[in-house]
């Protein structure tokens, strides 16, 4: 196993100084590795581990780039050809090819590559500015360039819902027989919120389950969602929960905007530290309908990469203006969100997604990775409706309800 490096730094200068070493940060900090090793990077991350407690999943097609898909070589990566969904109209097998990555692998990869050196966990921040980060211990990291990458927040300058979901790693005593994932089974009770279950087969035993929300208020209650994942284990034939049918081997949980409208530029203003980068979900870098991330997090740490001799401010201003056109050009989602909050009942939101997974697979793949052509956005919208459209219309042209702080409630 490689060496955790957990000590605080005392005063040093490096040249990059990246903060939070989650999924954005780590692949800044792989693409300057790779692309510019020459550069002095230090990777400052405030937990334990790099890449948090989380899974990220795409379609190859979303990396189609030859440079993309490098970056993600070498990672340990789960791949299929082909998934499942299910809706209570019907059920469709798609032959896409889809991946998916997990924390502990991310953490491991980028642990074997990076130099020992730059990678700083355990690490609160206090400060950062133009010139470096002063961390919790009071020791000062300086640098001719700091790149924020600390995650996403909620804002009052955002409007829309919230997607809540819990994941669980189970392993299974016996094979469990399942070939291909199952990305969106929506047969299933909605309980006031477009509800829909999520399971990837990771082994011939192992099973990744995850209960998710397009919900109204951001309240996570765990007890209600754990207790729904052992019913859905149990009917799907996998065993029970308490048995010796399956371990329960790893979980995660949150929530997470989806984000309808707002004020881009005032979110900006309201975190903007001047002459620091913002990247990640903390820069905007956000499917606003789905919550994806991980392709705008490899085109943004190839960017830096390409340009990373820039003075800091010029680095903070190309960032800006990536984050401004990367919101412009995902207004589409946006409103589609909207009319997702705003037009449907909530039991009945699953009617939009059942009416989408209707169509091609490649428009499919296209709208995950917000690259929707024009014949795509008009195709998503023409025939039958699958919300009325007069309440389609007050929808767009009602303001959505301003993103509010999660909620937890624990057993």
């Amino acid at each position: 196993m490689v060496a955790r490096t957990q000590h605080t730094p005392a005063d040093t200068r490096t040249e990059i100084a990246i903060v939070g070493g989650g999924l954005a940060g780590g692949l800044i900090a792989l693409a300057l590795r790779r692309l510019r090793p020459e550069i002095s990077v230090m990777l400052i991350e405030q937990g334990e581990t790099l890449g948090g407690n989380h899974r990220w999943s795409w379609f190859a097609s979303d990396l189609a780039a030859p440079e993309s898909a490098a970056l993600m070589a070498g990672f340990r990566i789960a791949e299929w050809r082909g998934y499942e969904v299910r809706f209570p109209a019907y059920a469709r097998q798609l032959g896409s090819q889809y991946r998916s990555l997990a924390s502990p692998d991310f953490d491991a990869s980028l642990r074997r590559e990076l130099s020992q050196e730059s990678i700083h966990t355990s690490c609160g921040v206090a400060a950062l500015d133009a010139q470096g980060v002063t961390l919790d211990s009071g020791a000062r990291i300086s640098a001719r360039m700091v790149i924020d990458c600390r995650g996403g927040v909620t804002s009052e300058h955002f409007r829309g819902g919230w997607q809540v979901f819990m994941g669980r790693h189970i392993r299974t005593k016996q094979p469990h027989g399942i070939a291909r994932p199952m990305i969106m089974d929506a047969a299933v009770r909605q309980h006031d919120a477009f509800r829909f279950v999520y399971t990837l087969p990771l082994g011939a035993r192992d099973l990744f389950i995850e209960d998710t929300y397009y919900a109204d208020d951001p309240v996570l209650d765990r007890s209600a969602l754990s207790a729904r994942i052992d019913a859905y284990t149990q009917e799907q034939g996998w065993g029970a929960a308490g048995s010796d049918d399956f371990e329960i081997v790893g979980h995660e949980a949150g929530v997470l905007p989806v984000i309808t409208g707002g004020s881009f530029a005032e979110y900006q203003a309201a975190l903007r530290v001047d002459g620091v980068a913002m990247a990640g979900a903390r820069g905007g870098f956000v499917h606003p309908l789905t919550s994806y991330t991980l392709p705008f997090a490899v085109e943004t740490a190839l960017a830096i990469a390409a340009e990373a001799d820039l003075p800091g401010a010029q680095m903070t201003a190309l960032i800006e203006q990536r984050a401004r056109r990367h919101w412009a050009r995902t207004r589409y989602y946006r409103m589609l969100g909207s009319m997702l909050f705003g037009a449907a009942e909530p039991d009945l939101r699953y009617r939009i997604f059942e009416h989408f997974y209707r169509l091609d697979e490649d428009l499919v793949e296209r709208f995950y990775a917000a690259r929707s052509t024009f014949a795509d956005k008009a195709r998503i919208l023409i025939g039958k409706p699958p919300v009325a459209v007069s309440k389609a219309i007050a929808a767009l042209i009602t303001p959505g309800r301003p993103l509010a702080a999660p909620q937890e409630t624990r057993p």
